[in-house]
This record gives structure tokens, C-alpha cells and sequence, in this order.
């Protein structure tokens, strides 16, 4: 169906449904509608508001919000808000097993590293037998048993995770901290700020309003490929990334000196990800003594990446994330655990990509929603700990909530590497063996249980890219070509193009910057070294570079209209690449550093040359896109590439050089040397000795040291950002910004929509508040993967404000969905095989959706029936998954609660 439609809800006066009058005027936004994710907004936007006042309208929004409910008059009799009452009560006791708090010793004596609360000390059996995550979530309940926000019930559920888990039990967690890029993370950010102005219209103190555990933000997204194979990519970058974000970056810095417990990394400093794994990444917390693992939740998908340090990281809404922030616990339920257990060697050739697309696929078939997977087995040991990272960063694609890797000599060995002292080493290992959270490979384990089991044999990984536009649709380099051939001739679809056979060999000639040019299809016009997956992997990286190198002495060369690009993950990958001398040949065939953050993986590829476009556009060539990232879905990378296909960044290099995906490297040559003789992939892809040696003298702890003891101290033109010292943010009345394709207008894009009945076209937030004014309330009605994007959780709070009280869809997006419920907006599924079209709603109609008067008899995932004055009607499946999220509900969302709690205060 068309992405969405909307239509009006004012309230029953009978109490036990909910009316819907005529028509749309919540916001639609694409982000919110798309069937599969979609490409992140551009980086120029503003911070994102409705307009008026120059007070934040979302404060506003909050104050007038804070003591409304589902029914006042039920809320004493609901079950869901004692269970809320209970979760999030501020009230604190003493810990309930304060009696295994045991002191740690240093292992060359003297005074002791902290106290800790010990597993072993518990003296139950359960604990050996549980996957290594599980036992994470266990020790945070234990420390953190209150019996208000945690309870003994719930050490008791995960102790009994075996039998627990496949009943799907609710419990909570508090992570140790939060983790923010500046996409996701600004919304968070905002809601402090306007969280402070919500408290002080209230007549409290604003400055009660702080994170309440450790929070980091890194600005990483905003940087665009707008100049590439230029040695002033960098800086002409970064420039034109100010410009467009100044106010966005005061922003962030204002709150980086407003809010205690919050770390501003400023941008061109690396990706999130990466500066967590090297530089923010504890593994072990030593808090006033009390020492406990690492973990973190983050308002980016691939948070996990983290999880490769054996730190359990995962990624939440933005919601989620504050609630954390401001230290409230978790609801989630008790994830089974898949057990994939790893043997073997990869072997020479093989990099860390085709292993983790291999995994990607395997477990995608596989089937692990809502799951930890576990990795185990000899095989571990053979992974580097970037490696590791590889794979763990891309549980989203894999769909499973982490991918972990327990901590091992590996892992000490990387924190050694990355500039952690010895000391803070020593308390990790002497922690974890003491806490039985440490994997000793030299050493028998009592073996433990999983919900199910998988395996691979290293040995078996073979070379291979994914594509043409999923990340789990794996093609090993061998069969490439053909599946080219075959993705042309099948229908349209995520491996087809549908492309008529007459039409394949289809060449259109054009002039790049007058040299006579021609594109077919296949072609690659963008080849990138890119993403958080790959540029953390001095393996890859170093073996992309050796590829260029190779080639450059053969004298191959790219040609000048791909656009090829390098954007590392830290200001690390630099350092090595110039140690190493490698640097060069990448710059030799285009490859130069264009910055330091998240780039075309997520759309921020920047233009292609004009010539390049219209004669892709002109002639309707599907083009490629060949990049070292994680997601390739069509019309994310850019516009224009129809194809895209994700590969280790040595394959990257090799595809920019044969300048096409529709070649057979086994069979056909690369390119052309400088005294005419064929080149054939094997003349330049190196071993994995040449790989190692290069790794071993190039990539040195003092680089690590030096890159992160200057990162907070910013650039010239962070430094140079004026911003204000008060307590409260100074809102701008002025700013506006809001990406919409409305259904009622037909396809028409733009912040419009029609009022009904009246039939005007209005402005969507004037509609919106005309709707208010009258008395009517919103619903949307939404087709699949309703929330798919990175902007979820303003495709939350937005129709929030808006009046929207109700989202009909076939399908939600995981974290979406949670942001929903976390706004008080109801959550609602079509049945199977029914949506908007199929049951004949134009969203024109009057809605009744029949809950029940009282809160406490709503119940997560019963049926809810909804009528239309029409006289249709269909039942609905209610996704309030939780108790907690119902109780969210109940009282108009989770942050109206916790401001109300904290101005009580």
C-alpha cells in the first residue's frame, strides 16, 4: 500500500472506545512509512520542532501533559501502573544481597581494586550452566535489587533463565551507561533541555535534570562525501558540514558543558562506534569502589559492535535511552540465547567481511529476532578482536539483538593495544575470572546451555560480497557474475531488475569533463571504504590498501568518474595507513580520506558528477555501488545506484579498478598493465602473511594514546562555536524543519496536508493544531516496517505533539514500536493478510477503537475491534508488548512521569 495514511480520533463519551472523526493531519514522514529502512535524513537539518514559541514547544507539550492518564478514574485499580509504580519508583533500600558483596585483590596483594557482588558466592549451580550475556543481565539485577525497580523475583527469573526464557518473562535491566551519535542522539538531548524547561515551569529546580549514569555522544553523522579524490577532501568536508549543521553543533556543545555526566566528542573526530570499541569501552565499571561489568545501550542500531569486547551493547530508541539516562530500569524480555559455536581457521585469502556475511546469512535462516546470540568454541581464538567486532556490529542485519563475544586473553590484549593502562587491565582479568564472566581457551568449561545451536567451520568461508540490496543476500565471489546475469532478467524484487534482454548490453556514451566516457549496466559509479563494519579492522583495512598498492605498480588505474572514497572510523586508521606507507597508493587511485564519521552507508555519499547522473538517469542503467558497509538497501547509498552490493574494503578496491560488478575475477582479467598485459585479481590481492607482517609493524599502542588524549579537545572549528552558559537552552523560535509525503496529497511532497472535512490544504502542523482547537484527536493508518529509519524516535514524539492517539499497521519496526508505546501513542496491528487497502479505508472515516474503560482490564497483545462510521469493521492485535509499556500509556508516556516524579522531588 502507499506509505500512509492518517485520520482523526476525538474521545467517546462513553468511555470504553475511542471515537474517530474525519481525515489527516498527523505528520507524515518517510522515515516513519517505508516498507524497508530507508536512507537517513540529510545532515543539514536543523534541530527539528514545531514552531511557535520561543519556549520549547515539546516542554510545553510535557507541563500540560504531566497529570493526564488512559482513565484517571481506573488508574488505582491497574495491575500495569503498580507494576510501573514499582519499576519506576525513586524510593531506594538496601540491597537485598548486600551479603555476597566481596572485596577483589590485586593480584600482586596490596589494597584491593573494589568490592564487587560475587556470582560464585550465590553457591547455585544455575550460574555455570548460563550463556555468558545472561550472566550480565543477572549481576545487574543482583547490584541493582531494591525490591522497587528490581526485585528478587526478578535475580529469581534470570537465575532460572533455562526454564524462564521460553515463557517470554518480563524483567528489567539497568545498563551502566548510554551511548548517543548526533542523529539519534540530538532528540535526547533535546528532551533534557526541554525535560529543564518542563521542571522549571513547574517551579523546580531545572538542575535536577541530568543524566544519572555515564553518557557519551559522538558527532559522527553529519559529515557528507561532497568532495572526493581530492587531498582537501578532509577539510573542504568538514567545512561545508559546519555550515550546514552550526546550530545542530551549538547544540550539542551547549549541552556539553549544561550537563553533568555527558561526553561531547566533537565531529571529525571517527564513528561511534569505533571511538567506543578503542576509547570509551570500560569492560569493567570501578564506580566508588563498586566494581561491575560494562554495558551499554545506544541510540544507534549498530551499538553492538561492542559486544565483539565482550561489553553487551545493544541499540534502543531514543526514549529507551533517556529513561536510562535518567536512571530508570530497562523493561525487556528474557532473550533466549542462540549458541553459535565457531572451529577452525579462516583460510588465506578470506577476510573478516566474508566471514560476517557468511554469519549474516546463516543466522538470518537461521532465525533470531528478539535473541542474544552467543559465539564460542576453539575458533574464537583464531578471530582477532577486530574480527570479532566485524561480526557483532552487524546483529541488526543478522536481526539478532547482540552478537556477543565473552572476554578472553584476546580481548586483554586489545585493551593493551588500544592505550588501556595495565593496571585497568589487571582489574578487567582478575574481575572476570572472579565473577566467572571470563573465557580461558587453555582451560576445560563446564559447558553451558543454550536455547539452540549453531556452528560453523572457519575453514569453510569463501570470498563473497552481499546484494544487490539486502545485507543477508550473500554471493560468493565465484558465482558473482552469474547472479548479475540473473538479477537482471528476474523480476523486480530484492534480487531482480527485470531488465529486458535486448536491453542488457545497452551502452550510453557521455562526456565526463570532455573525455569521451560510457556507462552499462553494472557499472560502479560509487566505490567506498566505509562504515563502522570494516574501518575498525586493521586487517582489512591494511589489506585494501596493499591491494592499491599492487595495482599501482602494475599501473592500473580507477576510472575518474567512480567516485571512490575513504572515511575511517578514527583518526587511528590514518596514522597506520601513513606508518605503513600505504596511504599513498590508496590516494594514487582516489581513495582519499574524506573524513573522520559515518558516511555512504547511510546515504551520505555526496552528488555523483552531473555527466555521471544524466547519463544513468537518461538511460536508465542500473547502476553500482560497491562499499565496505553494512546496509545496502536500493535508494539508501544513493539515488542513483540501483545495485549495491556491501564487500570487504580490498574488494572495494579491487571492484573500483574493474569498474564493473559484471566480471568473473576467477576468468577475466582486471585491467590492463603499464607494458599491455592482462592483470588478473590474483596478480593483486595479497596473503595473509603479507596482511599480517603489515599489521604487526604498523598498527602500535602510542597511536591509540595519542589520538584519544587530544579527541575532547576538539577542532579550530568546534572551538570556534560561540554558544550560551545558561542552565536553559534559548530555544529559536525561528527554527523549522520537518521531511513529509502526505497520501491525501496525492504524492506530493512537502509539510502539507488536506484538513477534513473542510477540504483545506494546510500547512501540517496549522492542521494539526486546527484538529487540537476542534477537539480531535489522530490516528494513523500505516502499511509495513511502520518506523523503519533512523529518525524513530521523532517519528514518535512528532505525532505525540501533534494529537495522534492511535497507529493502525501491518507490521512495526522493533525500536519504533517501543517509542510509541513510550509516547502513550496506542500500538496496533492489522491481522494477516488485512491493511488499509484490502479493507477498504480511505482514512475519510469516523473510528471507534473499543478498549476497554478500565486499565487494568487491557492486557499486552489481546485483540482490540475497531468500527468506522461506515459500518466496517476489523479486529486489531494491541502491541503493547509489556506491562510496563501499557502502564507508559497509561500515563501519557514515560517522560511525563519521570518529569512529574522529579518535580515532586
Amino acid at each position: 500500500m502507499p506509505p500512509l495514511t492518517s485520520a482523526l480520533l476525538s474521545r467517546s463519551t462513553t468511555g470504553s472506545s475511542t471515537r474517530v472523526s474525519a481525515a489527516a493531519a498527523a505528520a507524515i514522514s518517510r522515515p516513519a512509512a517505508d516498507a524497508a529502512p530507508s536512507s537517513s535524513p540529510p545532515p543539514s537539518r536543523p534541530i527539528p520542532r514545531p514552531r511557535p514559541s520561543p519556549a520549547s514547544p515539546f516542554a510545553s507539550g510535557l507541563a500540560g501533559r504531566l497529570f493526564s492518564g488512559h482513565r484517571a478514574t481506573a488508574r488505582s485499580a491497574s495491575s500495569a501502573t503498580a507494576v510501573f509504580e514499582r519499576r519506576f519508583a525513586s524510593a531506594a533500600t538496601r540491597n537485598t544481597y548486600d551479603e555476597i558483596l566481596t572485596g577483589l585483590g590485586r593480584p600482586g596483594g596490596g589494597e584491593e581494586f573494589g568490592k564487587y557482588y560475587s556470582l560464585p558466592a550465590l553457591s547455585d549451580p544455575r550460574i555455570d550452566r548460563l550463556p555468558y550475556s545472561i550472566r550480565i543481565l543477572l549481576e545487574s539485577a543482583i547490584r541493582n535489587c531494591d525490591d522497587f525497580q528490581v526485585t528478587g523475583k526478578d535475580v529469581e527469573k534470570i537465575l532460572d533463565w533455562e526454564n524462564s526464557a521460553p515463557k517470554q518473562v518480563e524483567i528489567p535491566f539497568k545498563p551502566a551507561r548510554v551511548l548517543l551519535q548526533d542523529f539519534t542522539g540530538v532528540p535526547a538531548v533535546v528532551d533534557l533541555a526541554c525535560l529543564r524547561d518542563a521542571v522549571s515551569k513547574l517551579g523546580s529546580d531545572p538542575n535536577k535534570i541530568n543524566p544519572l549514569v555515564p553518557v557519551d555522544l559522538v558527532i559522527d553523522h553529519s559529515v557528507q562525501v561532497d568532495v572526493a579524490r581530492s587531498q582537501n577532501a578532509v577539510q573542504a568536508n568538514m567545512e561545508l558540514e559546519f555550515h550546514r549543521n552550526k546550530e545542530r553543533f551549538g547544540f550539542l556543545k551547549w549541552g556539553s558543558s549544561a550537563f553533568r555526566n555527558m561526553l561531547v566528542v566533537p565531529p571529525g573526530s571517527g564513528i561511534v562506534h569505533q571511538v567506543n570499541l578503542e576509547y570509551l569501552a570500560r569492560v569493567v565499571f570501578n564506580n566508588g569502589g563498586i566494581l561491575y561489568p560494562d554495558s551499554v545501550v545506544g541510540t544507534d542500531s549498530h551499538t553492538t559492535m561492542i559486544d565483539g569486547l565482550g561489553v553487551a551493547g545493544w541499540g534502543v530508541g531514543g526514549i529507551e535511552a533517556e529513561a536510562a539516562m535518567l536512571g530508570q530500569p530497562m523493561s525487556m524480555v528474557l532473550p533466549g540465547v542462540v549458541g553459535f559455536k565457531l572451529s577452525g581457521k579462516l583460510r588465506n585469502g578470506v577476510t573478516a567481511t566474508d566471514l560476517v556475511l557468511t554469519v549474516t546469512q546463516m543466522l538470518r535462516k537461521h532465525g533470531v529476532v528478539g535473541k542474544f546470540v552467543e559465539f564460542y568454541g576453539q575458533g574464537m581464538s583464531e578471530l582477532s578482536l577486530a574480527d570479532r567486532a566485524t561480526i557483532a556490529n552487524m546483529s541488526p542485519e543478522y536481526g539478532a539483538t547482540m552478537g556477543f563475544f565473552p572476554v578472553d586473553a584476546k580481548t586483554l590484549d586489545y585493551l593493551k593495544l588500544t592505550g588501556r593502562s595495565d593496571d585497568t587491565v589487571a582489574m578487567v582479568e582478575s574481575y572476570l575470572r572472579a565473577n566467572k564472566m571470563f573465557v580461558d581457551h587453555n582451560q576445560v568449561e563446564a559447558e553451558r546451555v543454550y536455547s539452540s545451536y549453531l556452528e560453523l567451520n572457519l575453514e569453510e568461508v569463501e570470498p563473497c560480497l552481499s546484494g544487490p540490496k539486502r545485507p543477508h543476500d550473500r554471493v560468493t565471489l565465484k558465482n558473482m557474475k552469474s547472479d548479475w546475469h540473473s538479477c537482471l532478467d528476474n523480476n523486480v524484487g530484492f534480487k531482480g531488475f527485470a531488465v529486458p534482454k535486448e536491453s542488457q548490453g545497452k551502452v550510453a556514451e557521455f562526456s565526463f569533463h570532455g573525455t569521451p566516457a560510457k556507462i552499462k549496466h553494472g557499472d560502479v559509479v560509487i566505490a567506498a571504504i566505509t562504515s563502522c563494519t570494516n574501518t575498525s579492522n586493521p586487517n582489512v583495512m591494511l589489506g585494501a590498501a596493499l591491494v592499491a598498492k599492487k595495482a599501482c605498480e602494475l599501473g592500473l588505474e580507477v576510472k575518474p568518474w567512480i567516485k571512490t572514497s575513504l572515511a575511517p572510523g578514527s583518526g587511528v586508521v590514518k596514522k597506520y595507513l601513513d606508518k605503513s606507507g600505504l596511504q599513498k597508493y590508496l590516494d594514487q587511485l582516489g581513495f582519499h580520506i574524506v573524513g573522520y564519521g559515518c558516511t555512504t552507508c547511510i546515504g551520505n555519499s555526496g552528488e555523483l558528477d552531473e555527466s555521471v547522473s544524466a547519463a544513468i538517469s537518461e538511460n536508465d542503467i542500473v547502476a553500482a555501488a560497491v562499499l565496505s558497509g553494512n546496509r545496502n538497501f536500493e535508494g539508501r547509498v544513493h539515488p542513483l545506484t540501483r545495485a549495491n552490493y556491501l564487500a570487504s574494503p580490498p574488494l572495494v578496491v579491487a571492484y573500483a579498478l574493474a569498474g564493473t560488478v559484471n566480471i568473473d575475477f576467477e576468468k577475466e582479467p582486471i585491467g590492463i598493465s603499464k607494458d599491455g598485459k592482462e592483470v588478473y585479481f590474483r596478480d593483486i590481492w595479497p596473503s595473509t602473511e603479507e596482511i599480517a607482517e603489515v599489521v604487526k609493524t604498523s598498527v602500535l599502542p602510542d597511536m591509540f594514546k595519542s589520538t584519544y588524549e587530544a579527541i575532547t579537545k576538539g577542532n579550530p572549528m568546534w572551538n570556534e562555536l560561540s554558544v550560551s552558559t545558561r542552565t536553559l537552552y534559548p530555544w529559536d523560535p525561528s527554527s523549522t524543519y520537518i521531511r513529509l509525503v502526505n497520501k491525501f496529497l496525492k504524492g506530493e511532497v512537502g509539510p502539507k496536508t488536506i484538513h477534513v472535512p473542510s477540504g483545506e490544504k494546510l500547512a501540517v502542523f496549522d492542521a494539526a493544531m486546527k484538529y487540537k482547537n476542534e477537539g480531535h484527536d489522530t490516528i494513523i493508518l500505516a502499511g509495513a516496517e511502520y518506523g523503519s529509519g533512523s529518525s524513530r524516535d521523532w517519528a514518535a514524539k512528532g505525532p505525540m505533539l501533534q494529537g495522534v492517539k492511535a497507529v493502525i499497521a501491518k507490521s512495526f519496526e522493533r525500536i519504533h514500536r517501543s517509542n510509541l508505546a513510550g509516547m502513550g501513542i496506542i500500538p496496533l496491528c492489522f491481522k494477516a493478510g488485512e491493511d488499509a487497502d484490502t479493507l477498504g479505508l480511505t482514512g475519510h472515516e469516523r473510528y471507534t477503537i473499543h478498549l476497554p474503560t478500565n486499565v487494568s482490564d487491557i492486557k499486552p497483545g489481546q485483540d482490540v475491534t475497531v468500527t468506522t462510521d461506515t459500518g466496517k469493521s476489523f479486529a486489531c492485535t494491541l502491541r503493547f508488548d509489556t506491562e510496563v509499556e501499557l502502564a507508559y500509556y497509561d500515563h501519557g508516556g514515560i517522560l511525563p512521569y519521570v518529569t512529574r516524579k522529579i518535580a515532586e522531588q
